[in-house]
């Protein structure tokens, strides 16, 4: 079985029909995985399948919204944000064991 083949079984059982470009999907789910994190992946495509939906499902405007969710994805300082919150921590070096 081809991930084309699970694609449209899952939208026979989904009772959807849709000429989906997967590319484009996988690609923003790449782009959200290694620049926010890999929960935000599954969450950031399925909020742009919402998207899509809200919009009226036209392909340009998909590929529009895409554009945008993987722009917000690179410029993304989220962990940076986190690496901030623990810059000011202090390691007590009596409770580091060295040996």
């Amino acid at each position: 079985m081809t991930l084309h083949d699970w694609i449209d079984e899952l939208c026979d059982a989904l009772d959807i029909e849709i000429d989906l470009d997967d590319g484009l999907v996988l690609d923003l789910a790449r782009d959200v995985a290694h620049a926010v994190e890999r929960p935000a992946a599954p969450l950031s495509t399925f909020l742009l399948g919402y998207a899509a939906a809200t919009h009226g499902a036209d392909p340009s405007r998909l590929e529009e919204l895409a554009a945008k969710a993987a722009a917000l994805a690179e410029s993304w300082d989220g962990r940076a944000a986190a690496e901030d919150e623990f810059e000011d921590v202090e390691i007590d070096d009596e409770l580091v064991d060295v040996d």
